[in-house]
């Protein structure tokens, strides 16, 4: 009693649906690929689980429903019947399979309303139902499209629970979850001309608690933000965060490292975490001239950026995530590494995670949908500023090898992480 066995979770499947299909815009002549860029949970009211899921152009909303799965445990008829009864049956499943299915899932959900209308069997029937497992299957509530000319890059909900934002490099468009023939655009920074453009939106957040403020940060490494209760076009009087102290020299490359790839906000909706290619930064929403703390991931390739920049990987898009309790971040890296930062050690080389199933420092399971332990594991000597630069010695980068999306569990020390087609938890 005094020492409770710690129980890990466990995580089973559960449903699996493609999302987006391949299109064609015919009046850009562009090939829309089937990617998902982004995944953004909603709320629910029931059992059923609802989120928005867009590719490059298309916004969709989907609604994931549980069934129990049954089966016939008894069935005595005659033979006859039953060989006639049986082809009949393949004969309708063949058909249904040629049929094309609907894309909103009408026909989907008209097949199990018909199912559950059927009567139940007869009293002295000898067949018997049983349950033999839970299941769930998708089906697309809302279609938002036609509001996009750039790929969409991000979309957030907002707090009050019947809208959301898209972003694209030049626009963000807000949208009604129960309304997807029209949006309202509430940025727009495209110029006259587009030789005149000195910079594009990377990443945008919705306030977690007050409906009216809005975030997005840009290729130059600003974050904006907005109240659209002063405006109903945010194109002004937004309050600007940027780091000076990163703004004073400057080579070919600082623009390019210092593009915000992703930004998420606290609970406590005061601070806001940002990720470029070099550092992890935590802002104060009160203090708009430096960020609070500052994170080193990449500092050991400031030598390399020129080899970075010839293999395109000086370009890629790393996550971020913060805790529950705000006190501690996360981002990925190279060499399928990801490093976790405490808020209360301040500037340190942080915790390094390998991800891979071989890991000795995992648990014994390899299943890969089996939560992963970090026992073992201990935070890293509190350095200087220069204390990035030590992580070059200790794990060889690999650029082919690298940890982009990144999620920390809404209430519970479990983070779920990306490599190639394989997704790792950890938990603490």
């Amino acid at each position: 009693m005094d020492y409770p066995t710690t129980i890990y979770p466990r995580y089973a499947y559960k449903a699996e649906f493609q999302s987006h299909e391949p299109e064609f815009d015919y009046l850009r002549s562009l090939e829309i690929g089937e990617k998902i860029n982004k995944l953004r949970w909603c709320a629910a009211s029931n059992n059923s689980l609802f989120f928005l899921s867009t590719n490059d152009r298309t916004i969709k909303l989907w609604k994931v429903l549980p069934y129990k799965v049954k089966k016939v445990k008894e069935m005595d008829l005659n033979s006859s019947v039953c060989s006639e009864n049986t082809l009949l049956a393949e004969n309708s499943f063949l058909a249904d399979q040629n049929e094309s299915c609907i894309s909103n899932g009408y026909r989907l959900e008209w097949l199990t309303k018909r199912n559950k209308s059927l009567s139940p069997p007869t009293q002295g029937d000898p067949r018997t139902m049983f349950n033999t497992g839970d299941g769930a299957y998708a089906r697309c509530r809302r279609v938002y499209k036609h509001a996009h000319d750039y790929n969409v890059n991000s979309i957030s909900n907002n707090s009050d629970g019947e809208s959301f934002i898209s972003a694209d490099d030049l626009k963000i468009n807000l949208w009604n979850l129960e309304i997807s023939n029209q949006c309202f655009n509430i940025i727009d920074m495209k110029p006259s001309n587009m030789e005149d453009l000195i910079e594009v939106i990377t990443a945008a957040e919705f306030h977690p608690t007050h409906c009216n403020i809005l975030a997005y940060g840009s290729s130059r490494g600003f974050i904006r933000l907005f109240d659209m209760r002063q405006s109903a076009l945010c194109d002004q009087n937004a309050r600007m965060l940027k780091d000076r102290e990163s703004h004073g020299s400057r080579s070919f490359f600082t623009e390019i490292i210092s593009s915000i790839s992703d930004l998420k906000f606290a609970k406590d909706g005061r601070h806001i975490l940002s990720r470029d290619y070099m550092n992890l930064k935590l802002w104060d929403m009160h203090m708009d001239g430096a960020p609070v703390a500052t994170f080193k991931m990449h500092e050991f390739l400031r030598p390399k950026l020129s080899e970075l920049y010839n293999n395109d990987s000086i370009f890629d898009k790393f996550d971020c995530c913060l805790s529950s309790d705000g006190r501690q971040f996360a981002s990925g890296s190279y060499s399928n590494t990801f490093r976790i930062f405490s808020r209360d050690d301040g500037h340190e080389v942080g915790l390094v995670l390998n991800v891979s199933k071989n890991t000795p420092r995992s648990s014994h399971s390899t299943n890969p949908r089996t939560a992963r332990r970090l026992p073992g594991f201990a935070w890293g000597k509190r350095g200087t500023e220069n204390s990035g630069c030590e992580i070059s010695s200790i794990i060889p980068y690999d650029f082919t090898t690298k940890v982009i999306h990144m999620a920390w569990h809404p209430t519970e020390d479990m983070i779920a992480c990306a490599s190639a087609n394989t997704l790792y938890i950890y938990c603490s």
